[in-house]
């Protein structure tokens, strides 16, 4: 308990401070298919047998430079850890290729053991948003499970179809609740770049798909979000290189600000697409891999998220088989990568600190 909350003040301090007295540098692991550049953190005193983390980032286009990310991951390191964050060069060109996942988290493991200042392990995997999901599907591989303590999740999702769903119509739902939100539509421009053309009906709608990712990428570039006015001079633009037949399919993804997805063309396409993303790539759906994670699994989501909503960790953690314990954190203080605001009372902030602080510490403290 004493460790838990000694490193949980550690994290706070350098989170809400900036000040990090650890030292960060580049090195190049090799993936297999080439080499991949990672960022190394470690505290600046040295000290052997330091705990040991990998950290994956998500589908973006700052990619392990993330602000967030990165504000996260000296935090990390601040509480006595030495922290490894690998580069996914595909994610960060905003390509869904789960395939390099496990490659990836290998090479960061063989680099994390080799460290002079790490112990001999079990480490700690981390994963967020797409990367979430990957990391769970790693863990369940008998040779990174059993060098893995706890592995943890933030803002991942568990069911492709009810995330799309989600990120076309802005619905989402829990144990017979509905809620509604507006969803952030950076989220279906990736889907639809990635996999549009792969559905059989839209097989020659690569100048939509093309559009989609390329509006993705400028949306990942600016960092506003992507239901800004100021995206649709672009769209105008990306919509005149389309098809004439085929700009009411990129008018369903990316309409205007002032404008949403006609819902029942977003229903039947959903359905198309999610079916067509899990036929491509049956490592986009992390359920049938998780009977076989031995590691403590925690996760953690944000209930504001407008680009995977949080009932999608509720799911996740009901997918585990039965009997085995998740720990599940659901908070109102962060959206999907970013803080959110004000909360309705300064009660309720303390409570949801309180709470987060209670995740975290549980995260920092499992390592020894």
């Amino acid at each position: 308990m004493l460790r838990n909350v000694r490193r949980t003040l550690r994290y706070a301090r350098t989170w809400l401070t900036g000040h990090a007295p650890v030292h960060e540098y580049e090195a190049l692991v090799d993936r297999g298919d080439r080499e991949v550049p990672v960022s190394v953190l470690h505290p600046r005193r040295e000290r052997r047998g330091r705990p040991g983390w990998v950290v994956l980032h998500g589908i973006t286009r700052p990619g392990r430079f993330h602000p967030t990310l990165h504000r996260f991951t000296r935090s990390v390191a601040s509480t006595g850890a030495v922290v490894v964050v690998p580069q996914v060069p595909e994610w960060k060109d905003l390509r869904l290729a789960p395939e390099l996942t496990l490659p990836t988290v290998r090479a960061a493991l063989d680099l994390l053991a080799s460290h002079p200042e790490t112990g001999e392990g079990p480490y700690g995997l981390i994963g967020f948003s797409f990367g979430c999901p990957q990391a769970l599907i790693a863990a369940s591989e008998p040779d990174v499970g059993d060098r893995l303590a706890q592995v943890v999740g933030f803002g991942g999702y568990c069911d492709m179809a009810r995330t799309v769903r989600f990120q076309m119509t802005g619905e989402h739902e829990w144990a017979g609740t509905r809620h509604r939100l507006r969803p952030d539509p950076y989220g279906r421009w990736i889907i639809g770049g990635n996999h549009l053309a792969t559905i059989p009906d839209y097989r020659d709608a690569a100048d939509v798909a093309d559009a989609l990712w390329r509006l993705a990428v400028e949306a990942g570039e600016r960092r506003i979000l992507s239901w800004d006015p100021s995206y649709d001079p672009l769209k105008r633009r990306l919509r005149d290189g389309v098809a004439p037949e085929r700009r009411w399919l990129f008018d369903l993804f990316a309409p205007l600000s002032s404008e949403e997805p006609d819902p029942a063309l977003a229903e039947e396409v959903t359905r198309k697409l999610s079916r067509a993303v899990l036929d491509v790539s049956p490592l986009m759906n992390p359920v049938p891999y998780l009977e076989r994670i031995r590691p403590t699994v925690r996760l953690i989501h944000g209930k504001a998220d407008h680009l995977i909503p949080f009932t999608e960790t509720l799911r996740l953690a009901a997918a585990f088989p039965e009997g085995r314990p998740v720990d599940t954190t659901i908070t109102a203080l962060f959206a999907h990568s970013e803080q959110e605001g004000r909360l309705s009372s300064l009660r309720r902030e303390v409570r949801e600190g309180l709470r987060l602080a209670g995740a975290l510490g549980r995260v920092l403290g499992t390592l020894r």
